[in-house]
């Protein structure tokens, strides 16, 4: 597949994205239940570098909301997101062969992700205000108290959360809600690992400090 063939199916991801990203529907057939993990991810890789086509279509369909998640993260922008997640695509298609096993695909992605993201950045407008996307618990019917108050400490998360710089949010996505290894966040941040603790600990005290400042609030 050529460089063009690359971008068109980056374009159908940037569409996809935009609906919520729903996964491809793809035709091939479903790797032996008996592969690991890390044997189907070796797979799909090596089939990307000798130019299957389909195996892009479920590289996205396995990690395609992740990846996604991650540039919404660090860019706070669903456009901006949507070109970071199609500007990783391309690049994982390009620089397939260069992908040894050595750690999880997940973060060799994630960190095309990042280093996309942060050079993306350099170059945006001001910063929108952080968007957190939550879902919402389904069951109760929370009095109308309960409810202001849910949505106040919504909110002071969300503050919370963009008074820090994208370097601590970063480190709180990949640990938190990508369930990468501290190992594995220093090889994604290009940092040493006595970085990524230091960072995440600042986060985490901060939040805390945010989450016990809208408590009291309510007292």
């Amino acid at each position: 597949m050529s460089l063009q063939q690359a971008k068109g199916i980056g374009k159908m991801v940037s569409s996809a994205i935009s609906k919520q990203i729903p996964h491809f529907q793809c035709g091939t057939q479903s790797v032996e239940h008996s592969m690991t993990a890390q044997e189907q991810d070796l797979d799909l890789i090596r089939r990307m570098a000798s130019g299957d086509e389909n195996a892009m279509r479920e590289l996205y369909a396995a990690y395609g909301q992740r990846l996604f998640a991650y540039a919404l993260r660090l860019t706070n922008d669903p456009a901006t997101a949507e070109d970071v997640t199609q500007e990783t695509l391309v690049i994982a298609w390009r620089t397939a062969g260069k992908f040894r096993g050595e750690g999880r695909l997940i973060a060799w992605l994630l960190g095309i992700v990042h280093h996309t993201a942060i050079k993306a950045l350099r170059y945006a407008p001001a910063s929108q205000p952080l968007e957190v996307l939550e879902e919402t618990a389904g069951g109760g019917n929370p009095s109308p108290e309960d409810q202001a108050q849910a949505e106040e400490m919504k909110r002071w998360v969300r503050q919370g959360l963009q008074d820090l710089s994208t370097e601590h949010r970063a480190v709180l996505e990949l640990v938190f809600y990508q369930g990468l290894t501290l190992y594995e966040v220093a090889e994604v941040c290009k940092c040493p690992i006595g970085t990524v603790k230091s960072r995440l600990s600042y986060a985490r005290q901060h939040l805390r400090g945010v989450l016990s400042r809208s408590r009291e609030v309510w007292r």
